[in-house]
């Protein structure tokens, strides 16, 4: 049992003043056996109404607008949660698993988890993957071998990838971050039929070293009959334990987003994300002293900004 305070301040800063700006937000940690709340709030600059609602995945989802002119907007999410690791059920034989693996009812009781995108290098790697997924071993046996394929093989390296990353350019990079490697291992598990779902969450820092740790991380949940979901993480080759906190699940990255949203007004804009982790209650001291653990800045280059332009993108 692991006991975490978490911080994650979300901030955008544009370059003028910015209008209609209306988002969602998926910040609700899950409530239930493994992972108990104790403290949770949200604070959004200038205060809005947050509306929730359950997503088709269950997934609690708040919305807000912040319609007067801003120069920035903050989201501070801040939870303290309770993790015990899942037991390990006991396995059935690997027959009787592939069979009530495939059938018609499993097929279609988790059809959203099953159907694999489009890929240019589908035949290459299910090639790989029909070699490391044989019918005579258990399921979860194949699954961790696919984990470690993955860990093995493709460079944990940040700002080579983006949200927007395809399996095909993934698997020509061979680097990435947490959220390529989840994304690989649910398109390997859904060639070959098992549910699979995208995790988004926190990787809690311990007493040893993880990739991704101290930050936002995304892993997979597949679905076998004899375990149920059980969270399987290809970028630190482990299954999910203690330390992996839970946000959202879905199909895959869109259906967990964070934070996304829309706004009138200038293209360039900077998003500095701050995540902090503690067993203590945050003091104040640390709360100011804290380097964002994430910088991107938007600039749309050769536009002039004059008038005209400044105009057109309010319209847009």
């Amino acid at each position: 049992m692991a006991f975490f305070y978490i911080r994650h301040l979300t901030h955008y800063l544009y370059t003028g003043l910015v209008v209609d700006s209306a988002n969602q937000i998926k910040l609700y940690p899950v409530q239930d056996s493994y992972q108990r709340v104790t403290e949770h709030s949200i604070e959004v600059s200038h205060h809005p109404d947050i509306y929730t609602v359950h997503d088709y995945f269950g997934n609690k989802t708040g919305f807000f607008s912040q319609i007067a002119p801003h120069r920035e907007l903050s989201i501070e999410n801040r939870m303290a949660v309770e993790i015990t690791p899942k037991p390990m059920a006991d396995l059935q034989s690997s027959d009787i698993v592939w069979k009530k693996l495939l059938d018609d009812e499993t097929q279609m009781g988790h059809h959203p988890f099953l159907k694999a995108e489009q890929a240019k290098s589908k035949n290459e790697i299910l090639e790989i993957v029909q070699k490391l997924v044989p019918m005579d071993i258990h399921p979860l046996e194949s699954i961790k071998r696919l984990s470690d394929f993955i860990y093995d093989n493709f460079t944990y390296k940040k700002g080579v990838t983006t949200i927007e990353t395809s399996v095909d350019e993934l698997w020509t990079l061979r680097a990435g971050v947490c959220q390529d490697f989840a994304h690989l291992l649910l398109y390997m598990l859904r060639l070959v039929n098992i549910p699979s779902r995208y995790i988004s969450g926190y990787i809690c820092p311990g007493s040893s070293e993880w990739r991704g740790e101290g930050a936002t991380h995304a892993w997979a949940e597949v679905w076998l009959p004899d375990t149920g979901w059980l969270g399987i993480d290809p970028t630190n080759k482990c299954l999910a334990g203690e330390r992996h906190v839970r946000l959202a699940h879905g199909r895959n990255f869109t259906d967990c987003t964070p934070v996304k949203g829309t706004y009138r007004g200038g293209l360039d804009h900077t998003l500095e994300v701050t995540v902090q982790f503690s067993t203590q209650p945050f003091t104040d001291t640390q709360q100011v002293d804290q380097t964002p653990t994430f910088v991107s800045q938007v600039h749309k280059e050769g536009m002039p900004q004059n008038s005209y332009t400044t105009y057109l993108q309010m319209q847009q």
